[in-house]
């Protein structure tokens, strides 16, 4: 049994019986004596329990005097087992990891103080977690922790944002009210898809971006599910866009080892032709990010079709080789 278990069980009997002597909680709980008074020290000690010895009765039983009374007792809320918690931590850990600036952090920590403790060892356990897991962050941009959480409460209180946003792309800075749709985490950083007053339509906005958020009192312009996968989840990575090109890309034998298992759309399709080459193809909307892809593979690669994206990629090369040319 579990050691979270028998805390439930040792509060069960107490409550069901009035009064349970040490011999009972020993054959109910099946425990060595020296594990059962350390777990009766820890439920006083640590879960403000009123549990008491009742000598004349010869028993435990909870002292429901108004001086007992002082601290709150309270059973932990979740009921985990030791593999379930270090499960949790080490999600935690790569919350923590993964999470730039500790975003979900302040917000979860009082469940994590409470896990830790729960396993007795909380100190070595988290700790063990921290040094046996590594997790690496490429390309990830700081933001704000207020602005996350005032983005974050708008979303699901449904009111609008007005907001000041700096596009890197441009080098501009506008400002807007939007309503906010949806958060998403994709490659390291967060996005808001929003349905922008300014624009008349649905834009993604990269939360790093926002040099300033308020939440406002006006209700939140709703778009449904289907409309927003339609216009910003049809073509390939973050940009958006009603145009669908559909990519064709070949693979080096070598790189397919690799490109075979990975998912780089949720509509892709790809088979080994003859001479085990990868060929894969998808749906795209916006070439930029895309291209960025494509490159990094370098010779590894070919692009079939369409050809404007072809053409594209061919340019770029030509680029890169005269830069490195002077």
């Amino acid at each position: 049994m579990d050691r979270t278990e028998r805390f439930y069980k040792i509060d069960q009997l107490i409550h069901e019986r009035k009064r349970v002597s040490f011999a009972e909680l020993l054959e109910a709980l099946e425990v060595s004596r020296a594990t059962l008074k350390r777990d009766l020290e820890y439920m006083r000690n640590r879960l403000n329990a009123p549990i008491v010895w009742d000598r004349e009765a010869g028993g435990y039983r909870f002292d429901t005097s108004p001086a007992a009374s002082g601290g709150q007792y309270e059973l932990p809320g979740l009921w985990f087992n030791s593999n379930e918690i270090h499960a949790l931590l080490t999600m935690q850990h790569l919350l923590a990891n993964l999470d730039p600036g500790g975003i979900l952090t302040p917000h979860i920590q009082p469940l994590m103080a409470r896990l830790n403790s729960l396993l007795g060892s909380a100190d070595d356990a988290a700790e063990e977690v921290r040094r046996r897991i590594l997790v690496f962050g490429l390309a990830r941009r700081e933001l704000k922790l207020v602005h996350f959480e005032k983005v974050g409460s708008a979303l699901l209180r449904r009111r609008r944002l007005a907001i000041t946003y700096f596009a890197r792309g441009s080098g501009e800075v506008s400002e807007r009210e939007v309503s906010p749709q949806r958060l998403v985490f994709y490659r390291e950083n967060w996005y808001l898809d929003a349905w922008c007053h300014l624009r008349n339509g649905l834009r993604s906005f990269a939360l790093d971006s926002l040099q300033r958020v308020d939440m406002l009192e006006t209700r939140a312009r709703e778009v449904s599910s289907r409309t927003m996968d339609a216009e910003l989840g049809a073509g390939y990575g973050i940009f958006s866009g009603k145009s669908l090109k559909t990519a064709r890309l070949r693979f080096t034998p070598q790189r397919a080892r690799w490109v075979a298992k990975e998912s780089w759309h949720p509509k892709q399709k790809g088979r080994f032709d003859a001479e085990g080459c990868w060929l894969l193809e998808f749906p795209y909307t916006d070439h930029r990010e895309l291209m960025m892809d494509i490159l990094k593979f370098g010779a590894d690669v070919e692009v079939l079709a369409p050809e404007d994206l072809r053409s594209r990629i061919a340019q770029e090369v030509e680029r890169v080789k005269a830069i490195y040319a002077r």
